[in-house]
């Protein structure tokens, strides 16, 4: 470990599963640097954490959808010293809708979110992890990202795929160095996610299959501590993978298809006003 107090970097740190982290590795008396787009929300995250745990933590607004944003955020840690111990890929954001809803634009932005800057971002700090012997990276996927894909989520669930396979290979290239990778793979989380992405109100989805970020958070520190490279949180996810894994393809894709049917006819027309 490279400093007696870890430092983590939490990417898309002003709510939902991003604070939950933050708020669970400071709790551990961890260092923080946060980003996301909100400067207000990161700040009056920071100060309630350096009270209540007396940690160090630097604020680094930034929007990782902008050309270039991964490497500025990178250069900035540089620039106050830093070494990071622990990186949580954690920005994302869903575009409802079917995919020609958006221009290329639209659709460039959300992959430099969701692949290119976790993987510059684990490109420029990874080095440094492995040089110490210590490193924890715990890229934010989706239980998506394991099930037959969903109309009206075009990006979302391959972008989150790729975070899995990306995350299995990173653990065993660096399992030798003591630099865990988790690909954490939450299902129906309490946050703000679907306020963002303007879907609350289309989910109709059983109270049971919800998780609190707390607890998708507490079961993703401790598989990435154990070197697990990939942790589906939550029994019921759980079983939904092995379900998905049991059934053919063609079965898991009508399923898809016939649940995702209303979401898509409601998001559909409004895609556009996201």
């Amino acid at each position: 470990m490279s400093r007696e107090r870890p430092l983590s970097l939490v990417t898309g740190a002003s709510a939902g599963i991003g604070a939950a982290f933050a708020r669970a590795l400071a709790a551990r008396g961890y260092d923080l640097i946060l980003t996301a787009r909100r400067t207000d929300r990161l700040e009056a995250l920071a100060t309630e954490l350096r009270r209540a745990h007396n940690i160090t933590i630097t604020v680094l607004p930034l929007d990782l959808a902008t050309p270039g944003a991964a490497q500025k955020l990178a250069d900035a840690i540089a620039v106050h010293g830093l070494a990071v111990d622990w990186l949580i890929n954690n920005a994302g954001y869903g575009m409802p809708s079917s995919f020609d809803a958006y221009d290329w634009e639209r659709h460039a932005d959300f992959l430099r979110v969701m692949i290119e800057a976790p993987t510059e971002l684990v490109a420029r700090l990874l080095p440094a992890m492995r040089a110490a012997g210590y490193g924890r990276i715990i890229n934010v996927a989706s239980l998506a990202g394991l099930v037959p894909a969903s109309a009206g989520h075009t990006l979302y669930a391959a972008s989150k795929a790729y975070l899995i396979k990306f995350s299995q290979a990173l653990a065993l290239e660096n399992a030798d160095r003591d630099v865990h990778v988790c690909a954490l793979c939450p299902g129906f989380t309490w946050s703000e996610f679907l306020d963002v992405a303007g879907t609350r109100a289309t989910m109709k989805v059983p109270s049971f299959m919800w998780q609190t970020a707390e607890a998708v958070v507490a079961e993703g520190i401790e598989a990435v501590e154990a070197g697990k490279p990939v942790k589906v949180t939550g029994r019921v996810n759980r079983g939904i993978k092995v379900l998905a894994r049991l059934i053919p393809d063609r079965l898991g894709l009508w399923i898809m298809e016939r649940q995702a049917r209303p979401f898509l006819a409601n998001t559909r027309l409004g895609a556009d006003t996201e």
